[in-house]
């Protein structure tokens, strides 16, 4: 789908050349004579991006698109210099330019390709937003997620990082909030307008995380058809967070070390340092000390996200969070499924409170959307399928549960914790096994 897209330039024959690309390329195109007249259509309309002339009388480029900032802060920005005044180009791109293009244009499709991966780029970091807004829906309040003694004490550690540009390690067993924590840090500090990029390091082979880190050049490798920006390039300004950080490979500490010391990296394939401002927040449910001691995680990189610690208990040690939790999930997946659902019997509360919750928070919840499927009106203890705590499971299915759990608990320890090895002997995916290790909260 096209985009709508203002071109300010004084040059007729080049407003002419670009909008017939532009306008080739499917997208909806305005035009204007100089800055004043761009000013006034940006701010009467609706643009995705504004490709601009940076040299023009009455009010420069520049000028030009840091007043037009101001007042629409989620355009994008290209801007077009002489080829003798990459200054000027570089000065705007610190200005908040997405992109320069020098001219004379030697080939149509240079503008081409630097228009689509600047809207491509701006596409991404809106689903990010969104994703990041949805998200924040779906959590249960801030009281209630801090109930009880032992997560009054993180939530008062939460509001005096916050406003700080310290880094966080948040660790704790899977499945306790690890990322709604890192999400609230970030809301309560001053890049809560920038973005939160989360990136669950165990979830991608070590190339991809790579790319997926520090973004990679054209032709960097297969497939790499077109440059990319990482995620540390879309983070700029905001917040970074990286999930089961324990996972990553040593080759990417290296780098991932280097950028959180000195704020620069390359994108994968290239050669030119890039510098952003970036606020780390890393996840365990690793003792990375202990990782530290066997060789497999870096010292230096340990001492450098460990700048902050916060330690997230299970669920089975603040027992008082439960009902009120699991309260929260029946209204919120009765109104999801369509169902009145009125609450617990008392038998179900007692079984929600006596169960032992590996799985922590997220088992609650998978718990309780697949009860309310199963009930009508109200929960049962039978609805909940959950084995009393201490005792052997009774049924098929959780006798098979527990003892899948306990084979890969056993794997895991043979192979030293490496989840690529363990999967292999045990003749699953890397995903499957992934999916298990959260599940059963090892």
């Amino acid at each position: 789908m096209g985009k709508s897209i203002l071109i300010v330039d004084d040059d007729e024959l080049m407003r002419s050349f670009l909008s017939t690309i532009l306008r080739e390329e499917g997208h909806r195109v305005a035009e204007a004579r100089n800055g004043k007249e761009g000013l006034a259509k940006l701010l009467d309309g609706e643009f995705d991006l504004v490709v601009t002339d940076l040299r023009m009388p009455d009010l420069s480029g520049l000028d030009f698109m840091r007043l037009g900032k101001k007042e629409k802060p989620d355009v994008r920005w290209i801007i077009i210099t002489a080829y003798g005044s990459i200054g000027n180009a570089v000065e705007a791109m610190k200005a908040g330019a997405s992109d320069y293009l020098t001219k004379p244009f030697h080939n149509p499709d240079e503008l081409r390709h630097v228009i689509r991966r600047v809207l491509r780029e701006a596409e991404a970091e809106r689903t990010i937003s969104l994703l990041s807004e949805e998200l924040g829906r779906q959590f249960p309040p801030t009281e209630m997620i801090f109930l009880g003694e032992k997560m009054q004490q993180v939530y008062q550690m939460v509001r005096e990082v916050a406003p700080t540009p310290a880094t966080v390690l948040i660790s704790g067993p899977s499945g306790t909030g690890k990322e709604l924590v890192a999400r609230m840090i970030h809301q309560l500090s001053p890049r809560k307008e920038k973005p939160f990029v989360p990136v669950h390091c165990a979830a991608l082979a070590e190339t991809l995380l790579e790319s997926e880190l520090f973004g990679h050049e054209r032709g960097a490798f297969t497939g790499a058809v077109a440059a990319r920006k990482g995620r540390f390039e879309l983070a700029d300004g905001g917040t970074m967070f990286l999930d089961e950080t324990g996972e990553i490979p040593p080759s990417i500490q290296v780098k991932l070390l280097r950028v959180l010391q000195e704020r620069e990296f390359e994108r994968v394939g290239g050669t030119k340092s890039l510098v952003v401002d970036v606020r780390a927040i890393s996840a365990t449910n690793k003792d990375l000390k202990t990782e530290v001691s066997s060789g497999r995680f870096r010292e230096d990189l340990f001492y450098r996200l460990n700048v902050f610690p916060i330690v997230l208990p299970p669920l089975i040690e603040r027992r008082e969070a439960i009902i009120p939790l699991a309260d929260f999930f029946v209204k919120k997946f009765s109104e999801a499924f369509g169902k009145k659902v009125t609450g617990f019997t008392s038998s179900a509360q007692s079984g929600l409170l006596e169960y032992e919750w590996p799985g922590n928070i997220r088992e609650l919840q998978n718990v309780i959307e697949r009860a309310i499927i199963l009930s009508k009106g109200e929960i049962d203890a039978h609805h909940l399928n959950l084995e009393s705590s201490g005792e052997a499971a009774t049924s098929e299915e959780g006798l098979l549960r527990k003892n899948e759990r306990e084979m890969i608990q056993k794997v895991l320890a043979e192979a030293g914790g490496n989840r690529k090895r363990a999967a292999q002997i045990l003749g699953i995916s890397l995903r499957t096994l992934q999916y298990r290790i959260k599940e059963y909260g090892l």
